[in-house]
């Protein structure tokens, strides 16, 4: 009788390692948990095993103490698990001792989310800024173990060195990549500098849509557009801007950009290699802040996303607040720090209650669902408003500011 092999390749195995400090509220903590498993979703990989150190500070060889990181390597040994997955940005010594102590590749959140920049960039732009988001990441990690994740296009971007000798010759190398990456994105750069002047001659306003990954705004821009934009309920399914026509009004027409979402402790790389094409947020004219209605950290979303505008020089343009996903909110946790519903109250109380919450918590904010058309035609009206008061104040500001 032959014998039958399995051919199919199965998943990377995880086994993810978080630390809490005891100052984060169980809120906040259960939602970066919900994050970072969403995260590896994205990827494709499997979580073998899970541990959650409470720890009064972190330790720098491993962020906690030695004879619990050895107590996580048995675990992980025994589970078994392909590599070591941290819900912080570890640093690179400490993945270094991790993969002495474990004999298996270790990464972080950091690379967790460049990896998955690099599986969904689709363009050529896109790709050349992960590609130098990957190589910045890597060049004080030469000596990591890399390992190649389910679904990863990428492949391996550091390099295991056998002595100083080769360790420079692979960080000179590096450091020409960065270059070249540098000055063919500087094209780029150029190339939507010129669209841009272009937009502004033909007068039309530019209205960008922002917020927290998967909060739905590439849907928006579809129901709003008729647009064709990709759309998953994955994490970062948008990495390219995509611009599209948008009559909201008889005779009035804006342009409305999609941008790549925003997410916590967005690693300082991608900040850095995306930053061209999150300017286009900052050089609109209008903001629509989209946010989950049914998430229950909603605050903290709101609040990454505000941080982000501000380091890119948006703070000051006018925003729409949007509360998406409406159709879910029977679902919903109540956000942190606002008052429970009264369990007696029947379900569609409980739903008004929720939504008196948001409304206190996000004052003017448009409530929509894209699934079922809630709010759309009050949002159009709302960008009609507020383009016009913006031009009203400032006529000739399109013209100076692009």
């Amino acid at each position: 009788m032959e014998k039958l092999y399995e051919t199919a390749i199965r998943p990377t195995r995880v086994f993810l390692i978080g630390i809490r400090d005891g100052r984060a509220a169980q809120a906040r903590a259960e939602s970066q948990d919900r994050e970072i498993k969403s995260l590896i979703y994205t990827l494709g990989l499997e979580i073998a095993g899970q541990e959650l150190v409470n720890v009064r500070d972190k330790q720098p060889k491993y962020g906690m103490g030695s004879g619990k990181a050895a107590e996580i390597a048995e675990k992980a040994a025994q589970a078994p698990a392909d590599c070591l997955l941290f819900d912080w940005e570890a640093s690179p010594s400490q993945q270094r001792n991790w993969e002495d102590l474990s004999g298996i590749p270790a990464i972080d959140r950091q690379e967790l989310i460049i990896r998955i920049f690099a599986d969904r960039a689709n363009t050529t732009e896109a790709e050349l800024q992960v590609k130098l988001a990957e190589l910045e990441y890597s060049l004080p990690r030469l000596s990591h173990k890399y390992i190649d994740l389910s679904r990863q296009r990428g492949g391996h971007y550091g390099t295991r060195g056998s002595g100083e000798t080769k360790l420079e010759t692979d960080r000179r190398k590096v450091q020409q990549q960065i270059h070249r990456l540098e000055k063919e994105l500087e094209v780029i750069k150029k190339q939507r500098q010129t669209r841009r002047k272009q937009r502004t001659r033909q007068g039309m306003p530019v209205c960008a849509i922002v917020g927290y990954t998967n909060a739905g705004k590439s849907s928006l821009l579809n129901a709003l557009t008729g647009a064709d934009v990709l759309v998953e309920d994955k994490l970062f399914a948008t990495l390219d801007t995509a611009t599209r026509r948008f009559d909201y009004a008889p005779g009035s027409t804006v342009l409305l950009t999609d941008t790549v979402g925003f997410i916590r402790r967005l690693p300082h790389s991608l900040v850095k290699a995306f930053r061209s094409t999150l300017e286009e947020a900052a050089l609109a004219d209008l903001l629509i802040h989209v946010l989950d209605a049914a998430e229950p950290d909603i605050d903290s979303f709101y609040n990454t996303t505000r941080t982000v505008l501000a380091e890119l020089g948006a703070e000051n343009i006018p925003v729409i607040t949007v509360l998406n996903k409406a159709d879910r909110l029977e679902k919903a946790v109540l956000p942190s720090g606002l008052p429970t519903v009264d369990p007696q109250l029947p379900e569609d109380g409980a739903e008004t209650a929720r939504i008196e919450s948001l409304r206190a918590r996000f004052p003017g904010s448009i409530f929509t669902s894209v699934k079922n058309g809630t709010g759309l035609v009050e949002l159009k009206q709302a960008i009609g408003i507020a383009l016009e008061s913006a031009l009203t104040r400032h006529p000739d500001e399109l013209v100076q500011r692009k």
